[in-house]
């Protein structure tokens, strides 16, 4: 048996890298998966593998900004698969991430809470009729970025933030429908750690990782989502989990 068997997850940027691990790791433990990502071929591949694990998968191809598509694509993966239990916020885009303060511009901010906290609440509303009085669980991922604010990460460490209160705020409101609201905080090798890395200038290094070494999607991150998803952490609500190596320790204070 799976821990969460007979549940039902939304997984939002699902079709590469950090999502679609999580996708699998859901369903390798009985979890129905809704994969959703931008690119329709990419959601076709990760429908492909979780099916040809012997796991449940429906597949939906949306842009995330687009609030309008939202609910049906909701719609879509509870008439496939069932009433949803989990909604996995992971969408993110890398290519608008770099600015300094000084050179912020309101479109470049745009975009980031546009894909991040924006998409993130529309989900959630969309979301919530179904998982309210069913002990339903949200997870969204933030960033140890914006809580040790690294330069000229600026537009991420701001959106960031923001789906930590947005997270925050949802689980004060919505715990007494028995609906849990966390984050995760993780430090992955994905092509958009690759992506940051490369382009990252020195005075831009974060501190050293505890661990020594960016954590593997399937094996060290997914499993704190399968955590957040399932009985195990039901008491818990409200939290960034920092699934980093150690990166943050003490970042906050």
């Amino acid at each position: 048996m799976g821990k969460l068997d007979g549940k039902v997850a939304i997984v939002t940027g699902a079709g590469s890298g950090l999502g679609r691990d999580l996708a699998l790791r859901l369903a390798s433990e009985g979890c129905a998966v809704g994969v959703l990502s931008v690119t329709a071929a990419n959601v076709e591949k990760t429908v492909a593998e979780v099916r040809t694990r012997g796991g449940k998968a429906h597949g939906v191809a949306i842009d995330v900004t687009d609030a309008a598509a939202i609910r049906p694509a909701v719609q879509a993966v509870a008439d496939a698969l069932g009433p949803i239990d989990i909604l996995v916020n992971c969408a993110h885009e890398v290519g608008s991430i770099f600015s300094s303060v000084l050179d912020l511009s309101d479109d470049q901010l745009q975009r980031q809470f546009d894909i991040g906290p924006f998409a993130y609440l529309h989900f959630m509303q969309a979301c919530y009729p179904w998982m309210k009085g069913r002990g339903g669980r949200v997870i969204n991922f933030a960033s140890s970025v914006g809580i040790y604010a690294r330069p000229n990460y600026a537009p991420y460490s701001m959106q960031k933030e923001a789906v930590r209160a947005l997270t925050r705020s949802a689980a004060r409101e919505w715990g007494a429908g028995g609906i849990t609201v966390n984050c995760v905080l993780p430090v992955a090798v994905t092509p958009g750690y690759e992506t940051a890395v490369a382009t990252m200038a020195p005075s831009s290094a974060p501190p050293a990782m505890p661990l020594a070494r960016p954590g593997d999607p399937y094996e060290d991150i997914a499993p704190v989502v399968v955590f957040l998803a399932s009985e195990d952490s039901r008491y818990m609500t409200g939290y960034s989990f920092c699934a980093d190596g150690g990166l943050s320790i003490d970042a906050a204070r």
